[in-house]
Order: C-alpha cells, then structure tokens, then sequence
C-alpha cells in the first residue's frame, strides 16, 4: 500500500462519504428486518433481494408492479425540516396503485438520493417507509441511498420506489366488466396526498408569500401541515371489500386527478358521470381555486379534491359496501355512475 498523497483526490474529498453511508445503513438494518417474513431469503446486503412464492398458495399467479415517486412534496417536507411522513407517503401511493387491480403486495424496494448523505434525514425517511410497509403487509427487501454531489441542492434529496404484488389472474381487476348503470364510490382523501404540489406551490408561496409556518383558520392548521398530510392507505379495506363483493373496477386518484385517472378504466361504451355536489370538497382545495382562480377543469385535471380512490360497484352493492365502510370509519360518498357513451368523464 502506497503511502497517501496529502493532495490526493479521494472520493470522500469528492463529496461522498462510504463510510458514513455504510454506517447509517447499519443502524437501520434492524428496523428494516421489522417488515421481514418467511418469504425473505436473504439478509440485507446482498446484491439484490430474494423473495420467494409459495406454491400451494398460488394456482395461476399474476404478478404487478408499479413504480413512482413524492414528487415536489418533497420541497415541503425539505422547508420543514420533517422528514418521517415523506416514507409513508411513497408506500400508500405504490399500495394503492397494485390494490386497484386486486393486487397484494409482496415487496418494496426504495431509492433515496441527495447530494450530501445527512443521516438523520435519511433515518427519518426509512422510519417512514418501514411503518408504511408494515401497516401494509409489505416486505422492505432493499435499496439503494445515493450521494450525488453537484446534483442535488444543499438539504435536498429524492425519493422513489418500486412496489411488487401479486393476484390470482381471475381475480384481476382492469375495469373490462365495468357496465352501465354501476355506481362510483368515492373513498375520502386526507388532502393533496402526493400530487399538483407544483401548482399548490406557485399558488402559495409564489404568488400569495405564504410561509410554511403560516396558520390559516380556514384549514385549522399551518400551511405546512396541511401540505404534509400523509397519502392514505386504501390496500387494507379494498382487500377486505373484494373478499365480500364484487367490484368491476377502481381508479386511483393521483397525479391527472379525476378526470384523468377515472377515464384509464372505462371500457367502450362507457362514461362516467360524476355529481359535483355529492361530496364535501376540502378546505384546501377550496383554497387553491380561489387564490390561483383555477377553472373546474383544470382542478379536476390536477388535484383529487378530497376523492383519494374511486370504486365502481353494481347498484345492488352500493348500501351494503356504503355500510361496511363506515363501519370501518372510512369517509365515503355515491359520487356518481356509469351510463352509455364514449369513454369520457363527464360533470354535473
């Protein structure tokens, strides 16, 4: 081994740290292993990770998968200094986006990437995802965190993940036995979830100079928390609802809003006609229309103004599945129906 040059350029005088990175991983493996079931073959720190199916459990197994990210969310979380929700918020989306085609999870991998590795920042995050996994059902099989000096601005970072799921293929759901005369169920969002925060950005802190610590009466609470509010987790009670009753399709309501992710399901001949009054819009969307004068259209193109997940279900369902979802505190409405037409979302 050659004796170091006092002017040599070594990766950490580049900016990355190994072994800070190595050692925030090590105190989060056993959080990690918290989501671990039988399923796990392999410990954290493998090259990639193994999870296997078992075969007297499945007959004709589909597997889905879906990937996303929080998007400009993060810069809230970033102004606040809170980074514990952030994790959440990622797994919700990705549940959700496999639960609407029936799907159970089976497995999610994380990417966290900043331009200088802050420990404590990224140990709030994993708090976030390992609870989220866990009230999920999902395993947190692994990840990867990458230091990119020069990319990411001073405190700021990214994050993504891929979720894994499974269905048996006569169980999966497309929206193809959607028909008219079925009914849409609204599921109740807790605010923006992880969508139109660029347009909520420029609205309140672009034109109007809110601050994140502002409190507006008309949301009970400070601009910040309001834009925090965690991304709901609607995989557990659908589970519930498809082991009782049959459901033609769902669509989760995310970045296009309602207008644009109602309309992926629909099958020919079918449109969709959603009551405007049906349902009570949040305080915080009522806000953003009214200081950036946002059209109709364009709210239900961007935001999912207080419907987080839409079902659509036979007439004949409707009270029973109304029933059992106040019985499991979940805030729902009749927001709507199929009829005969072109595929198109359609507002009264």
């Amino acid at each position: 081994m050659y004796p170091q040059d006092e002017n040599e350029i070594t990766y950490a005088n580049a900016g990355v740290n190994r072994q800070l990175a190595g050692e925030t991983l090590a105190r989060l493996k056993s959080k990690i292993r918290t989501t671990f079931n039988s399923m796990v073959l392999k410990d954290i720190g493998a090259f990639a990770g193994f999870y296997r199916l078992d075969p007297r459990k499945y007959h004709s197994p589909v597997l889905v998968s879906s990937m996303d990210g929080v998007g400009t969310k993060l810069k809230i979380a970033v102004m606040m200094n809170s980074h514990k929700t952030v994790g959440k918020d990622l797994v919700f989306h990705c549940v959700n986006d496999i639960a609407v085609h029936g799907a159970q999870p089976l497995f999610f991998l994380d990417y966290i990437a900043m331009g200088k590795l802050i420990p404590l920042v990224v140990e709030e995050i994993m708090e976030g995802l390992v609870a989220g996994c866990r009230e999920a059902n999902c395993v947190l099989i692994g990840g990867e965190t990458a230091e990119m000096p020069g990319v990411y601005q001073e405190g700021e970072y990214d994050l993504v993940g891929a979720i894994a799921g499974i269905v048996e293929q006569e169980k999966l759901i497309d929206g193809s036995e959607i028909v008219p005369g079925d009914r849409l169920i609204g599921l109740a969002s807790s605010g923006l979830h992880t969508n139109g925060y660029s347009l909520a950005r420029k609205i309140l802190f672009g034109k109007e100079k809110f601050s994140v610590n502002d409190y507006l009466v008309e949301l009970n609470t400070t601009i910040g928390e309001e834009l925090l509010k965690p991304h709901l987790n609607y995989g557990n009670i659908i589970h519930r609802l498809l082991s009782r009753y049959h459901i033609q399709g769902m669509a989760h309501i995310t970045g296009g809003g309602i207008t644009e992710n109602l309309i992926r399901i629909l099958p020919s001949g079918c449109r969709a006609v959603i009551y405007r009054s049906s349902w009570k819009i949040l305080p915080i969307f009522e806000l953003l229309q009214r200081l950036g004068n946002l059209s109709w259209d364009e709210m239900a193109r961007t935001f999912n103004l207080g419907v987080g997940m839409i079902i659509v279900v036979p007439p004949e369902e409707v009270e029973l599945i109304q029933e059992e979802l106040n019985q499991e505190k979940e805030i729902c409405w009749v927001i709507g129906e199929i009829i005969s037409g072109m595929p198109a979302v359609e507002y009264r």
